[in-house]
């Protein structure tokens, strides 16, 4: 098991006020130094803070509800929602919500990720008790930096959270190809740097100090980083996938993940089960698995439908108790299709959809994946599996594509226990799925792909999901129909760059708003996106 927050509760919640407390405006953010001393403040606090705050904003969820539910989960087509200020339902566009994983002054990943990790990274620097968890801070701001540039492409990065050290407090903007090659640099060396006969880091949620577990959390990063380049520089994915076999993640033993609780509220829960429990609204009952995601499960008499699923949880849109009859039989699953509403227009209104018959009948996260104190899952076997098994199908490395393929499948099912025991999935149930759905080198990257696609939805890592989409163009999907939407009817391909960027860093933000290959809009890319 990971650890969990009741032994930090405490430090944490003044390492969360520390490192992304109140501020007044943008200079302060950069600027205001630590009220502890080096001599007084442990550093190993502020990895626990990192840790948490990679899982999404301590103030209501505030950037995975609009980033990783409102827009990618639903764009991508995990989930489905007839809910109106949904906008990533329907392609629309709501700045404020595209710009929310950015963030502002206290809330979003440059005040609450990005600071923090990039005070771990330096109040570290050169000191020798701090020696792993310095190579440590290196691969979380890795981690971090890298879904800012996925989302947006050319992001403050070099000089980012750098203020106080600096005194730059209007970063530039790098290019995505230069973060790039800096991300898979940082996290090369600091993977070859940790030293197991070092100091042991002990506010590490992730693996409790182990350091050897971190050795192959950095390789199977580096694998991720190195694949995202596969349309844009395929000779460096492959150079970089050639330099980690043997050296990623060994088992679902080695997943990263955040276990939360409830001592601290909103500030230690799980962040997607806020929303999803309908904490700010009526979510619980409107929001729900997409017909694409139940229908591909279902059709491919997937064990997985029966774990993550379940109809007839909410009967009502007044009430928010769980129904303890909820329905998790296979065969009863329904996805909602998206694009739907609640508008009364025909071809749009949820009640003309061809599979409707009652609101309640349509699928819903099953309870256990939704705990108040359950995981949010970072990087998992599962996907380090799939990346490896793409290698290896792409160029010949690393041995068999279809033993990688079969052992991603594999975990990408039984992880599912590590939600809750009730959720899980014998290997026998995983061997038998693949004996009838067996690997097609043929087909091999769809098929890769696409089980990457519904392994990322199951750990309701709508970001990766989206990401890896746009990436590889699998699972196909099929774009919905919506009036007045923002992109002509196509999946959007990234996020525009929040307007408040426009006073706030106003030289820099228009040298990237300019530099967008297809405009600084949803339908715009990032520079891996070719």
């Amino acid at each position: 098991m990971k650890n969990s927050f009741p032994k930090y509760s405490a430090a944490l919640l003044a390492a969360l006020l520390l490192a992304g407390g109140c501020t007044d405006d943008f200079d302060d953010i950069n600027t205001n130094p630590s009220t502890y001393t080096q001599s007084t403040f442990d550093a190993n606090y502020l990895l626990t803070t990192s840790q948490l705050a990679y899982t999404g904003s301590s103030d209501f969820a505030y950037d995975t509800w609009r980033a990783n539910l409102i827009y990618s989960a639903t764009m991508i087509q995990g989930l489905s929602t007839v809910v109106s200020y949904w906008a990533g339902d329907k392609y629309l566009l709501n700045e404020a919500y595209t710009a929310a994983y950015w963030g502002g002054n206290t809330v979003g990943a440059y005040a609450e990720q990005v600071k923090p990790v990039t005070d771990m990274v330096e109040f570290t620097k050169g000191k020798a008790q701090y020696k792993n968890l310095h190579q440590i801070g290196r691969i979380m701001r890795a981690l971090v930096m890298a879904r800012l540039t996925d989302l947006y492409g050319d992001v403050p990065y070099s000089e980012a959270g750098k203020g106080y050290y600096t005194g730059v407090i209007r970063p530039k903007y790098d290019k995505q190809q230069d973060i790039y090659n800096d991300l898979l640099k940082e996290v090369e060396e600091a993977t070859a740097a940790l030293d197991p006969s070092a100091d042991v880091p002990t506010g590490d949620v992730f693996y409790k100090g182990n350091i050897a577990q971190w050795q192959r959390l950095g390789n199977t990063l580096l694998l991720r980083l190195a694949m995202r380049l596969t349309k844009i520089d395929p000779a460096k994915a492959q150079a970089y996938a050639t330099k980690v076999q043997g050296k990623t993640l060994l088992s679902n033993a080695d997943n990263a993940y955040v276990v939360h609780d409830v001592a601290g509220a909103r500030v230690t829960q799980n962040r997607n089960s806020q929303v999803l429990l309908g904490d700010g609204g009526q979510e619980n009952y409107y929001v729900k698995w997409s017909q694409t995601f139940i229908d591909f499960l279902k059709t491919n008499n997937d064990p997985r439908l029966s774990k993550i699923a379940v109809t007839q949880l909410y009967l009502t849109d007044i009430s928010k108790t769980q129904n303890p009859g909820a329905v998790s039989t296979a065969a009863a699953q329904k996805g909602m299709p998206n694009g739907k509403d609640l508008s009364g227009r025909p071809a749009y209104d949820i009640s003309g959809a061809a599979n409707y018959t009652t609101f309640p009948a349509y699928s819903s996260p099953s309870p256990g994946m939704i705990k108040r104190n359950g995981p949010t899952f970072v990087l998992t076997y599962a996907e380090s599996e799939l990346l490896l098994a793409e290698a290896a199908q792409r160029w010949g490395i690393g041995g068999s594509a279809a033993q990688h393929y079969n052992a991603g499948v594999t975990a990408a099912m039984t992880y599912l226990s590590q939600y809750d025991p009730a959720m899980a999935v014998a290997e026998a149930e995983a061997s038998a799925y693949l004996a009838a759905h067996p690997y097609n080198a043929g087909s091999g990257l769809e098929q890769i792909n696409t089980q990457y696609w519904a392994l990322t939805n199951t750990m309701l890592d709508f970001y990766e999901s989206w990401t890896n989409w746009r990436r590889s163009g699998f699972p196909v999907l099929t774009p919905v129909v919506y009036p007045n939407n923002a992109t002509n009817g196509q999946i959007p391909r990234r996020f525009p760059y929040p307007t408040t960027e426009i006073t706030s860093n106003p030289d820099n933000y228009k040298t990237a708003h300019d530099a967008v290959p297809g405009g600084d809009f949803l339908t715009g890319r990032v520079w891996w996106d070719k």
